[in-house]
């Protein structure tokens, strides 16, 4: 007699659900592990990691969380202010290359000329889009626009300059071009969860809590009700430089 196998799909989603739930709660835990990455900063532990054989500064588990963000929503667009070496922008062509559709929108105020040939011999660049100049420029936005297909659908990644007032602003400009049931990410926003003393330095910029991204996206939250915080995806997200800073845009 054959057996018969239970489908479990549901109930292994439901509670993989609850207990992203439930480690967001948990204060204890994520104190231990920023403490962990504190240490792990010595190392210049984000800076390890590569991405078809280009440097992803990025941590593993925010990879992984966009991917699922990425997959679940299909997004036509997606939007990276700071394209840094170009593992970002290359891993997410590499997304929607397996979606089947769309492109990434690089924006960057400075893409050095070494970092622009790692991305434009890659195997993705042709769902890359590079625009160079100051992030909320005029000029700027006006071609980040132009690179939006009619009704397309639009996810947004913050992750250049991270103070709070530069980050406010990229909200208050990209923000708007985020669709309905899109992601609105904030990157680094771990820098508003961490004492001062545990404040990554080996940077060419140092971002104290109160003047970094988490500081920024609750002001920005505080303005608008078109976006909401995903307490699953930030609930999980301990190993990371974004805990909090993943929100979908629920409003139209």
């Amino acid at each position: 007699m054959t057996q018969m196998i239970k489908d479990d799909r549901l109930e292994f989603e439901a509670h993989k659900r609850d207990m992203c739930l439930a480690l967001g709660r948990d204060e204890a835990t994520f104190n231990k592990i920023t403490t962990a990455l504190h240490s792990l900063d010595t190392y210049d532990y984000s800076y390890l990691w590569s991405f078809m054989g280009v440097p992803i500064i990025q941590m593993p588990a925010d990879v992984m969380a966009t991917q699922e963000v990425i997959w679940a929503t299909k997004p036509d667009v997606i939007i990276e202010t700071g394209v840094a070496r170009g593992g970002s922008v290359i891993f997410m062509a590499a997304m929607l290359q397996l979606v089947g559709k769309g492109k990434v929108v690089g924006v960057d105020i400075d893409i050095r000329a070494h970092n622009r040939d790692s991305i434009e011999k890659h195997p993705m660049s042709s769902r890359i889009e590079l625009i160079e100049g100051p992030s909320t420029s005029a000029e700027t936005m006006a071609k980040v626009r132009a690179a939006i297909p009619a009704g397309a659908s639009v996810m947004v990644v913050l992750d250049s300059d991270h103070s709070r007032d530069h980050v406010l602003d990229e909200l208050r400009n990209y923000g708007p071009l985020v669709t309905q049931g899109q992601y609105l990410v904030v990157a680094d926003t771990l820098l508003g969860r961490v004492d001062a003393s545990q404040t990554p330095t080996k940077r060419s910029k140092i971002w104290h809590p109160g003047d970094e991204p988490l500081t920024a996206l609750k002001a920005y939250l505080a303005e608008t009700d078109r976006f909401e915080v995903d307490p699953v995806i930030n609930g999980k997200l301990v190993l990371s430089s974004s805990p909090g800073g993943y929100t979908r845009c629920v409003k139209a």
